[in-house]
């Protein structure tokens, strides 16, 4: 099994509310590190890469606010990650706002390129789309914005992190959206990304569509990132994220997606972003994302 590489984001700029910035701390209070020693993985913590806080830095563009901090962190981490894979480990990043997707999955896709020429395939667990961008966002937080970015589109500052596009559309699979502006709904259907809502989830069911989104991540593709922000889950299970909203997925739920990754084999990259502990009730939330992890790290019920 490859080890994993656990890398701590402690960015809370892309953000309104304040608080993800202790997500990694709180993580690994959870006893991550030790819990992934415990199913045979190598684990090597490297530690928490450096983040300016909000009181150290001018917000500039209000469509963008603290874009080039922001970026700079995108930029340590892409070289974190690379480094990561480049040494056969799994990247395991702890946020942090889930603007610093624009630097782990970049890696990913950068690194998958460089060793047999195909694209990433990207799942994007989340309750929000991320693909706003500066013209269309309507409170300039930039952790609205990395999908955006990712696939080509603005803001350029993460955009141009890494190759440009990150990744394509058709390898492209949201899950578990249910929280959209209305300018972002006409970006989604215009990118051609595919697109799970909770409806969707409520109709065929999460091992449908969990099994579905596997699919059409890796065709063509190789390997996948999944990059998992915790407020995609309902705030009964989650409670201490950055932007909570009801009616998510429940325990068993989340627990199937990252199961059904893991039976995949392609995992090459995964981000649990945006658990906010003072927002949390006793670390629950953290602690839920760490068995998140064992569960796409390959830990079986039986």
């Amino acid at each position: 099994m490859k080890p994993v590489h656990i890398i701590g984001v402690p960015l809370d700029l892309g953000g309104a509310r304040r608080g993800v910035d202790m997500g990694p701390s709180a993580v690994r209070i959870a006893g991550i590190g030790e819990a992934i020693a415990q199913l045979g993985r190598q684990v090597i913590d490297k530690g928490n890469l450096p983040a300016p806080i909000a009181e150290t830095e001018d917000a500039l563009d209000r469509h963008k606010k603290y874009v080039e901090p922001i970026a700079a962190v995108c930029r340590s981490l892409h070289a974190s990650c690379l480094a990561s894979l480049e040494a056969d480990a799994i990247p395991l990043v702890l946020g942090g706002d889930h603007s610093l997707a624009a630097g782990s999955v970049a890696a990913s896709a950068d690194w998958i390129r460089r060793i047999n020429g195909k694209p990433l395939g990207l799942i994007w667990v989340d309750a929000h789309g991320d693909m706003n961008t500066p013209e269309t966002t309507t409170s300039g937080n930039v952790h609205g914005m990395p999908l955006a970015a990712l696939l080509g589109r603005e803001p350029l500052e993460l955009a141009s992190i890494g190759a440009v596009p990150s990744v394509l559309p058709q390898h492209t699979v949201l899950v578990g959206i249910r929280n959209l502006d209305e300018n972002e709904k006409g970006q989604i259907r215009a990118a051609g990304v595919h697109v799970f809502t909770m409806k969707d989830i409520d109709r065929q069911g999460i091992a449908t569509v969990a099994e579905r989104a596997i699919e059409l991540a890796s065709a063509g593709t190789g390997g996948i990132h999944v990059s998992f922000d915790l407020d995609v889950c309902d705030p009964s299970i989650a409670p201490g994220v950055g932007t909570p909203v009801r009616g998510g997925l429940d325990y068993r739920e989340s627990h199937m997606i990252m199961e059904l990754v893991a039976d995949s084999n392609q995992l090459i990259a995964l981000d649990l972003v945006e658990v906010n502990p003072t927002l949390d009730n006793r670390n629950a939330t953290a602690e839920f994302a760490a068995e998140l992890a064992l569960s796409a790290l390959g830990k079986r019920i039986l």
